[in-house]
């Protein structure tokens, strides 16, 4: 297992952490492109719920082989790991999407979008709280300009609460909290194990929500618009499922692996940065200079965090991201 900044008393070596922090960008750039490619399934009537259950499923059925093979020979492994694995699967994966479009669904997104992405500032304060140690300097400049960065990117003008909405918030901040806790965790499985056989317990739960009625669904099999033209339904649901599914939850448990939780979660604040980014590239939809702004304090709020990170006083946990689910369901609203 590669030592993460939770490790036993040894941090980050740099190198890991500098591609650590590149495999996370890329998967927040994966992750980033769920919403400008669900978004026509959206306009043809697909519920958020419908697009979650499925992107989940076909995902884990792409990288459940993917776990068995770098698995083989050690299944028994896999098996003493399976408390692990089923957390993963039903907090990082359908907790957090659950949570999310319960969420979205009694107040606005801009909203239920910053509740969750404060699952660092939480960790932050809960190592704090356990530890009696307050974090440092760099810690905390990092962290107040990530969190001021998010909300410029955001952009909260005319968004409303909901107290039910705020508690499903906090759930999603918990459900992204434990992606990032869980994906560091030590453990004898290989990194892409986790995504592997975690991901096809969090279709389970997404299921069985949907059965029961939790997870409202419709997903009308017809032809929608992509970027100005008819494409079938299957082709912006196959992007999300390849793209920002299955690699962006390969791609990002690899970095956190490399970077430690601390690093890696802001490191994954990026992912609303990258969706406002495509947005304006494929969808004609150019940032504000208040989201330009934002997104410079995201960067600087990680490159303070990168600084830090190889003097991390060990067993501190942090922060998370979690990518979550429809980032751009803003503007279905």
């Amino acid at each position: 297992m590669i030592p993460t900044e939770t490790g036993p008393g040894r941090p980050v070596e740099p190198s890991r952490a500098g591609l650590g922090v590149l495999l996370g960008l890329a998967a927040s750039l994966a992750f980033a492109t769920s919403g400008t490619f669900v978004r026509p399934l959206f306009n043809a009537g697909w519920s958020p719920g419908a697009a979650v259950l499925w992107r989940v499923t076909c995902a884990a059925v792409l990288l459940l082989p993917v776990g068995l093979w770098v698995m083989r020979g050690r299944l028994r492994v896999v098996l003493a790991e399976w408390r692990i694995i089923l957390a993963f699967g039903a907090l990082a994966v359908a907790t957090a999407q659950l949570m999310y479009f319960a969420a979205v669904s009694r107040m606005s997104v801009s909203i239920a979008l910053l509740i969750e992405y404060m699952a660092p500032v939480l960790l932050v304060l809960l190592a704090w709280a356990r530890t009696r140690r307050a974090p440092s300097r760099l810690v905390l400049a990092g962290t107040l300009a990530s969190v001021l960065g998010l909300v410029c990117v955001l952009d909260l003008t005319g968004a409303r609460l909901d107290a039910l909405g705020v508690v499903f918030g906090f759930g999603a901040m918990i459900g992204a909290a434990a992606y990032f806790v869980l994906g560091a965790h030590p453990t004898r499985l290989h990194p892409l194990a986790l995504p592997g056989f975690g991901l096809p317990v969090g279709a389970l739960v997404l299921g069985l929500a949907t059965l029961a009625g939790a997870l409202p669904y419709s997903a009308p099999f017809v032809a929608v618009e992509l970027m100005g033209a008819l494409v079938p339904w299957w082709l912006p649901l196959g992007i999300v499922v390849l793209a920002a599914t299955a690699l962006a939850y390969a791609l990002g448990v690899a970095g956190i692996n490399l970077m430690g939780e601390r690093l890696s979660s802001f490191v994954s604040l990026s992912e609303v940065l990258f969706a406002a980014l495509l947005a304006g590239v494929i969808l004609g939809e150019i940032p504000s200079p208040i989201q330009l702004l934002g997104g410079g304090l995201i960067v600087a709020g990680v490159v303070l965090i990168r600084l830090s990170s190889g003097n991390a006083p060990a067993g501190i946990p942090s922060l998370p991201d979690e990518l979550a689910a429809a980032v751009q369901l803003e503007d279905q609203r």
